[in-house]
């Protein structure tokens, strides 16, 4: 039966990762997430169900709108397949527990930002908060341990993305600020200091990409979200096993 519901986790994140692109790219430009239907931004066309199928419509049409021949962008589908895979994973992981509820909401804000901060470099307060406040009300029914680790976590990602912001004078962003005060609720102290790390090193692999492979300039910004969601994954599904390796190296 776990094969059977991983599937069907797998099914759901291809629906959800659809809708998630909605939000990612409407939610910062305060536009509705549910008017006007779905349509192509080049023609306009109202998209059919046929047309909305999770990544398999992007691969039936070749990446074009069936109308006007547009490219569809490949963030779509790639964010469909992932966050499928996500919450098929979240599953096998956590089963039917209380801890795969946050697992389910931490990968679908993350998710959401990260379309969100590729197509605006943007992170809006309005995804934010919302998850900020779910996932502040369900770490006291759903702890950590030591129970106090969540809050403290929070408060140490927000404070020291906020000093580097501070010292940086604006390198870091207020939604990534924020964002560092919801992971540390999920994550914890330990695990958001090493999102830290593992973010700003795979953020520092994307700027060398973008300024060797797309010849890019010094000064072309990089959206630092990807990254942070990124980091915040591995270390919520892999952090102790990552660290009990790096100690075991040291020592």
């Amino acid at each position: 039966m776990t094969i059977t519901y991983t599937v069907f986790s797998f099914i759901f994140g291809l629906v959800f990762g659809s809708f998630f692109n909605v939000v990612g790219l409407r939610v910062p430009k305060k536009e509705s997430i549910a008017y006007p239907p779905s349509h192509c931004t080049n023609c306009n066309r109202q998209l059919t169900a046929l047309d909305l199928i999770p990544v398999f419509s992007y691969l039936f049409l070749r990446g074009k709108c069936r109308s006007c021949g547009e490219k569809i962008h490949w963030v779509y589908p790639l964010m469909e397949f992932i966050t499928a895979v996500l919450f098929a994973f979240s599953f096998w992981v956590f089963g039917f527990t209380p801890e795969l509820l946050i697992a389910i909401l931490f990968v679908s804000l993350l998710v959401i930002i990260t379309v969100s901060d590729i197509a605006y470099m943007l992170i809006p307060d309005r995804v934010l908060l919302p998850f900020a406040l779910l996932l502040l009300v369900l770490r006291f029914f759903i702890p950590l341990d030591p129970w106090w680790d969540s809050i403290l976590g929070a408060v140490v990602g927000f404070l020291l993305l906020f000093l580097i912001a501070v010292v940086s004078k604006g390198g870091m962003g207020g939604g990534d600020i924020k964002l560092f005060f919801v992971i540390g609720l999920v994550l914890g102290t330990t695990g958001t200091l090493l999102t830290l790390f593992l973010a700003s090193l795979i953020g520092a692999i994307a700027g060398i990409f973008q300024l060797r492979i797309k010849k890019a300039g010094r000064k072309t910004p990089v959206p630092f979200g990807p990254s942070i969601a990124l980091g915040a994954l591995i270390v919520y599904f892999w952090g102790e096993p990552l660290l009990d390796w790096y100690f075991g190296f040291l020592g």
